[in-house]
């Protein structure tokens, strides 16, 4: 099925070592261990340091500071445009627009465009996935398999005034039919300086530790973009942190750590690249008849739209198999 997907959309277009801090160093080598042991959402590696292992177990996510360099990224962000411009073609790529904008007439550029998904199949933008200053921190969370199962360059545009730019609070295992959840993460690049004015992320931490929670679309007078679902029943009190990143700060957080981002206040675009990954060792499950039926429906529906073929031609499984695509180690799907 996973081979038939990929030859229908090819025709659509043609480090550092572990330093204990002092306040730890006094802490007994078997108490450490003990406690290393009981870590459930990081692995033993020598590059993640005690502190920052445990800053992830118990909040969900990790921000390394200045990962990326610059010329990366700018050369990201050029292809980003070209791919907006109409001027390279990418298999499979899916490109979106802001609701607010969408009915707007359409002038091929990147102003017109919100975020473009699935660029694995571009040699230049899957570069980001395969960087080896992301897949060693990648591994702490996975192990040494790895794939990459979904991919995004998020342009958050200026808001219109209807806050169609922000994006509700989400959980991104929601999306997915990988299990077990802790052997998924996701990377996120920040490709300017990103802060609450512009709409950076915002996570609920330590809620990664929950389960998946119901989603649904918001009830926003603004609208919402396609596939932009939010959990239900939100806690507006619930401690929020937002994370202020410059160019190249990165964060990896975990597929339940509910987050979301706010509506961009300024002029500019807000950009940001990321990459979600997972164990190769992990199962594909069916979620058919579970709180994820809504976007398994939006999926196919999108994969009959896309490609003409009956939608009794798709699994939700299959699609996600063919989005997939290896990036270190052995994988068994």
């Amino acid at each position: 099925m996973a081979e038939r997907l990929r030859t229908v959309f090819g025709h659509l277009s043609t480090h550092k070592p572990c330093i204990i801090p002092s306040a730890v160093a006094a802490t007994s080598a078997s108490n450490i261990q003990a406690q290393t042991d009981r870590f459930k959402y990081t692995l033993d590696s020598p590059l993640l340091t005690y502190e920052q292992r445990k800053f992830y177990e118990e909040n969900g996510f990790l921000v390394i500071r200045k990962l990326v360099s610059k010329d990366k990224l700018d050369r990201y962000r050029e292809r980003f445009e070209k791919i907006c411009k109409k001027e390279v073609e990418v298999p499979g790529v899916i490109i979106m627009k802001d609701v607010a904008i969408a009915k707007s007439e359409y002038v091929p550029g990147q102003k017109a465009i919100t975020k473009i998904q699935d660029f694995q199949y571009d040699p230049v933008m899957f570069e980001y996935c395969t960087l080896p200053e992301i897949v060693d921190y990648v591994e702490c969370f996975t192990g040494p398999n790895i794939k990459a199962i979904h991919t995004m360059l998020i342009n958050k545009p200026p808001d219109t005034g209807k806050m169609s730019s922000r994006h509700p609070l989400h959980q991104d295992l929601h999306y997915f039919p990988m299990r077990p959840a802790d052997r998924i993460v996701c990377s996120w690049t920040a490709m300017q300086k990103i802060n609450r004015e512009n709409g950076c992320l915002v996570v609920l931490p330590g809620t990664h530790k929950g389960t998946l929670l119901q989603h649904d679309y918001p009830d926003w007078k603004g609208g919402v973009n396609k596939m932009y679902h939010g959990i239900r029943d939100f806690d507006p009190n619930a401690n929020k942190v937002h994370l202020e990143m410059e160019e190249g700060d990165t964060v990896f957080f975990h597929p339940i750590l509910i987050h979301g981002s706010g509506m961009n206040r300024t002029d500019g675009f807000r950009k940001s690249i990321s990459c979600h990954y997972a164990s190769g060792d992990c199962e594909m499950i069916d979620i058919r008849g579970t709180s994820q039926d809504l976007i398994v429906d939006e999926v196919l529906e999108q994969a009959v739209k896309r490609t003409g073929m009956p939608k009794e031609s798709f699994t939700f499984e299959a699609i996600w198999q063919f989005k997939s695509k290896d990036v270190k180690g052995n994988n068994s799907w």
